[in-house]
C-alpha cells in the first residue's frame, strides 16, 4: 500500500516474485487512485551474488509529472526510454555497460541481505534523466524503529539510503536545488527478514510517500 506522509492512501500494490533455477523474476505494480501506474518488472541471478539481468518500469498517469517507461538489458547492454517532453513523444536509446552491482528493481530484496551491523554499503543504480546516469546509493543503518505486528511490539533496522550523483554534477546539485532526496527502509531481521515499511520519492523531485504492507481484514 502507497501513502501519502499525512497517511491517505494513494495506491494499492502488488509483488509478485517467481524463480526458475538461479533466476528470479519481480514485479512490483502500484495501482493509483487517481488511475496512474507505476509498474516494474526485474530479472536477476542469484548464483553467489544478485547481477541484474533486465529491468522494465512503466510509470504513467497524473501522478508523474513526467511519465516514462524505461528497459534496461543488460546482457545487451542496452538503455532504452520512451518518454513526453513539451506535449511530444520522444524515444531515447543507448549502449550501456550496466554494472555489475545495479540494483535497478532489487532494492527491497537486497536491503533484506543486508546485516544491520554493516557500517555502510554501496551499489550502483542506473538513472534515466532521461538518458542513462550511473548514480551510486550509499546505504547505512540509522537506528532501530518500532512497530507493531499482531499486537505485538518489535523493532526494525531503519537503513538510510543516500543517492551520490558524483563528479562534477553531484557537486553543484545541492546549489541548483536538484540534490536527490534520501530514502529509509526498514527492515525486521530474523531467519526470514522482511521490508516493512519504505520511505522514499518514486521519482526525482518527487514527494516522499511510504510503502507498507496492507492489512488484511476478513469478513
Amino acid at each position: 500500500m502507497l501513502r501519502a506522509l499525512g497517511g491517505r492512501t494513494l495506491a494499492f500494490g502488488d509483488l509478485v516474485q517467481s524463480t526458475h533455477d538461479d533466476q528470479v523474476t519481480v514485479q512490483f505494480t502500484l495501482h493509483f487512485k487517481d488511475g496512474s501506474l507505476q509498474d516494474e518488472t526485474t530479472v536477476y541471478s542469484q548464483r553467489g551474488n544478485f547481477h541484474l539481468l533486465s529491468d522494465h518500469l512503466v510509470q504513467k498517469g497524473p501522478s508523474f509529472p513526467h511519465p516514462m517507461e524505461v528497459s534496461i538489458d543488460a546482457a545487451k547492454h542496452e538503455f532504452t526510454v520512451h518518454y513526453t517532453e513539451n506535449g511530444k513523444e520522444k524515444d531515447e536509446s543507448e549502449k550501456l555497460d550496466v554494472p555489475e552491482d545495479a540494483a535497478n528493481g532489487l532494492m527491497q530484496n537486497l536491503m533484506k541481505n543486508i546485516a544491520p551491523e554493516t557500517p555502510q554499503t554501496t551499489v550502483s543504480l542506473v538513472a534515466a534523466t532521461p538518458k542513462a546516469r550511473v548514480v551510486k546509493l550509499v546505504i547505512s543503518p540509522s537506528g532501530k524503529r518500532t512497530f507493531s505486528a499482531g499486537g505485538s511490539s518489535r523493532q526494525a533496522t531503519d537503513f538510510l539510503v543516500k543517492v551520490d550523483i558524483g563528479g562534477v554534477a553531484g557537486a553543484v546539485a545541492p546549489l541548483v536545488g536538484k540534490k536527490p532526496s534520501d530514502t529509509h527502509v526498514w527492515v525486521y531481521g530474523g531467519d526470514a527478514p522482511v521490508v516493512v515499511r519504505v520511505e522514499g520519492a518514486l521519482y526525482e523531485g518527487g514527494p516522499i510517500w511510504r510503502i507498507e504492507p496492507a492489512s488484511f481484514v476478513f469478513h
